[in-house]
Parts: C-alpha cells; structure tokens; sequence
C-alpha cells in the first residue's frame, strides 16, 4: 500500500514511518524538516519532501497514487499555538479542508486524522468515552474538533478514521521534552527536580510504540468502520502518580509542586 504521512518526520512520524516500511508498505513524507532532515533514514520504499501542508499545488502534485494518508502535522501543543495563533490557525485548521478535497480528488482511499484527547476538555465522569460530548478549552483542542468535523461532513467514497490519542511518552529520533512524562523524566534525570503543576489531574498516556501501532492496525485492516472516532490509549494516572513513577526511576530528585496552570483532567 501507499501511503502519505503529513508530518512524518516528527515525534510519532519518526516512529511510525520505519514502522510502515517495515510492513511493507511505500511511504511519502511531506513535511517542512524544521528540527533537521536525519530524523528519517533513506529507504528504497520512502520519498521524503520537504514542504508545507498549505502549499496545494505540492499537495496536487505529491497525493495523487497514494491509497491512505495519516495527517500528523500541526502545531502540536498549546504552548507553542499560542506564541503565534494566527501561524497556529493557519496550519491547524485552515489547511485541513484543502487537504481533505485534494485526497478526495485524487484518489486516496482512505483518510486518518490524528487529533486529541485534548477535545474532551475537563470532565466529571470517571471515563470518558468517544460519545460524550467534546468542549475543548484551547484553541489547539477546538481546532482539532473542528477538523474532525470537516472530515465527518465531507461526503465522498472517502473512508475517514480519527484518532484521539492520549498523550504520548517515550524515545523517538525527533524526540519531544514536552510531553507530560517526558518533561518529568527530563528534569529528573538532568536537574534532579520533579515540578509538578497540582497533581490530582488525571492524564491519559500512551508508550509512543503503541501509538505507531494503533496506526497500522487502521491501514492494515480494511474492515474499520468508517466516520469512525477512536480514543487511543494506554493507562490512566494522575499527575502525582506519573511524578511518584518518575521519582522511583530518578531517586535523587526532588519533588518541586507549583501552582496549577493546566486544569484538565479526564481519564480515557
């Protein structure tokens, strides 16, 4: 099969692109390389270009022949859609639909969509499911609603898949230190403090190996339902718990708790 990974040399591409080339699979990478080209080594089964997701005429001329697409690439945090929200905007939302009809037209199958756990903001039931109602409290997460809405209005032969990832942990060859357990670990290991913003906050997480496979499993199996929603993740701990996880493999550190900033909190 062929398939287009939008974003694919970052934190989850980096993994999941080896992954499908060793499936079997051929691989077009479109992304615009800012943290380096070596995240991605060469392959006979991979075309890697380097370009911007709001660019249509690569898109038109890139997609066409290709059976799936997995679109990864945004501005993937808050922190980070904040320091320019009108950039945030642009390649979060108002890029999707282009990208969507392009893959319409020419001829992809199949269409993945890596959202957010985030969507569901903070909730009081003690496990949220893929029908309870969304109310994303950023603009990162509500843009992320919005595209997932796009993509289920879109009418076509188009078979749609989301994925609403809980946060994901662990190595990648573009590796990302602000991600919950990761930011832990990092200081732990390299300051010897763990700073902690509350704690009761329940977070939903995800080894980044089993994010890569959730994707395959959808290009694998031709069977998924489509307009589907699924939340992907693994376990569920509070803010302390992961701290206490991280402090047991870095004793040396000290725990540091600071004022609350991120209110979330919810349990996929």
């Amino acid at each position: 099969m062929k398939v287009f990974v939008t974003g694919g040399a970052g934190y989850v591409g980096a993994v999941l692109v080896p992954r499908l080339l060793k499936e079997g699979h051929e691989v077009t990478v479109l992304d615009l390389m800012i943290y380096g080209e070596e995240v991605l080594s060469q392959h006979e089964n991979l075309v890697i270009l380097k370009g911007d997701i709001r660019d249509k005429d690569l898109l038109e001329e890139a997609i066409p022949n290709h059976d799936s697409l997995i679109h990864l690439a945004c501005i993937s945090n808050d922190p980070s859609f904040e320091l320019n929200p009108k950039l945030g905007k642009s390649i979060n939302l108002d890029s999707f639909r282009p990208l969507v009809e392009i893959s319409k037209k020419n001829g992809v199958s199949r269409f993945i969509f890596a959202s957010s756990s985030s969507v569901y903001g903070v909730k009081e039931e003690s496990s949220v499911t893929e029908d309870l109602k969304a109310e994303p409290l950023t603009d990162y997460s509500l843009f992320k609603l919005k595209c997932e809405e796009i993509l289920l209005n879109e009418e076509s032969k188009l078979k749609k898949t989301i994925i609403r990832p809980a946060t994901v942990c662990g190595y990648s060859e573009r590796q990302r230190l602000d991600v919950i357990v990761n930011i832990l670990t990092n200081h732990a290991f390299f300051n010897n403090k763990i700073i902690i913003h509350g704690g009761d906050q329940l977070r939903p997480n995800i080894h980044i190996d089993d994010m890569a496979d959730s994707y395959i499993k959808v290009i694998d199996n031709s069977s998924v339902a489509n307009k589907e929603i699924f939340n992907v993740g693994d376990e569920n701990h509070s803010v302390n718990k992961l701290a206490g996880m991280v402090n047991e493999a870095c004793p040396k550190a000290e725990l540091i708790r600071e004022k609350v900033f991120d209110q979330r909190s919810y349990k996929i």
